[in-house]
């Protein structure tokens, strides 16, 4: 039997907090992540019907993409709605655990579901995320230059698109003397000495320096260990806002809205005036994606479907880029079906259920 934490432990590889944009509040909203997981139902929003699904199927974990408590809570009262749930879930020894933001900006996270139902290929982060990586340099001797790397490799470094344990290696000599009260791996106290060593370089993402360091200081020989950290400008086309592809084949806009429609069951697609082009390279953003209006346009996008515009909003790309709302719950209903498959290739085994409530509180009337 798995843990809470067990499975938060699971999605935060896939998406770690730090990942999270500074207004979100992702991560544990309430519940002791140490309690053994009776099983967990995956869900859009938490509402009082989830909630009592929850129940009835005996499990003691939700998992949310919207968390609960986005703004500060002042009181746990019933007459609030938010506390409300809350209230239920610590009375029904329920814990709820909110992947949101951190989701979103991974490639393979929201956007990268909405980029596969629409059959999109080429995909890449629409606006990179900045100083996301990081390199490490270490200098190890000849003979524990493997055992480092591999361990390096273990703890995530070393992956660039779609290559892992990637490192370059360089031979050479260091020199130490050992002070009184070392423990030196090799040389004499007070005595000057030379070693040959491998100079070893990789990048990782900077949320995993700390296991970084912990596995660099394990598979280490020296007592103390020689490393740099230096920051990278480089853009990383996995980590960041929004995503951009292309379809293998350019179509009709009115044919991209019916794709649309019927990919994700909108009842209403609202949209900028036609322009009378094909599409072939789209832009997309699950939710609230106005802020990356500019960057499509500046990618040269012939369409961008995302959620929540405002009216001045659809004036932005007139002229220029196909703009399109195809609603919030819409864009991000297949979130659920995306962290339910990803939890049941980790554990097969594991009672997991996607709910039966439809969420969506926005309503169309034809």
């Amino acid at each position: 039997m798995q843990t809470i934490q067990q499975i938060i432990n699971f999605l935060e590889t896939i998406a770690p907090l730090q990942w999270q944009e500074d207004y979100d509040n992702a991560g544990l909203a309430c519940g002791n992540p140490d309690s053994t997981c009776t099983g967990a139902l995956i869900s859009l929003d938490l509402t009082l019907d989830v909630i009592e699904e929850a129940k009835k199927n005996k499990f003691n974990l939700i998992i949310v993409h919207h968390p609960p408590i986005f703004k500060g809570l002042k009181r746990l009262i019933p007459k609030d709605p938010i506390a409300q749930l809350i209230i239920s879930c610590i009375q029904s020894d329920i814990a709820v655990y909110a992947i949101h933001t951190n989701l979103d900006n991974s490639i393979h996270g929201v956007n990268g579901e909405i980029a596969h139902r629409l059959g999109l290929k080429n995909l890449e982060v629409l606006s990179p995320m900045q100083q996301s990586h990081a390199k490490l340099t270490t200098f190890v001797p000849l003979d524990h230059a493997a055992k480092v790397r591999i361990a390096l490799f273990e703890a995530g470094a070393g992956a660039i698109g779609k290559y892992d344990q990637c490192s370059f290696n360089t031979e050479g000599e260091g020199s130490f003397r050992p002070l009184e009260g070392s423990q030196p791996f090799v040389g004499n106290p007070n005595q000057l000495h030379f070693e040959k060593e491998v100079k070893i370089e990789v990048i990782y993402p900077r949320v995993l320096e700390s296991t970084l360091l912990k596995a660099l200081i394990k598979s280490h020989p020296y007592e103390t260990p020689a490393f740099d950290l230096i920051p990278l400008e480089n853009k990383f086309k996995e980590l960041g806002s929004g995503a951009m592809g292309v379809l293998e084949n350019s179509i009709p806009e009115r044919d991209f809205l019916n794709l649309v429609k019927s990919a994700f069951g909108t009842g209403v697609i609202r949209h900028s005036p036609l322009l009378g082009k094909k599409i072939q390279k789209i832009a997309l953003c699950g939710g609230a994606g106005k802020f990356l209006i500019n960057s499509a346009l500046a990618k040269n996008c012939d369409v961008f479907l995302t959620s929540d515009l405002g009216y001045h909003d659809f004036f932005i790309p007139i002229g220029k880029m196909l703009l399109t709302d195809m609603g919030h719950f819409e864009s991000e209903q297949y979130t659920s079906d995306l962290i339910l498959r990803l939890i049941k290739e980790k554990f097969p085994t594991f009672a997991l259920l996607k709910t039966g409530i439809n969420t969506n509180p926005v309503n169309y009337f034809f």
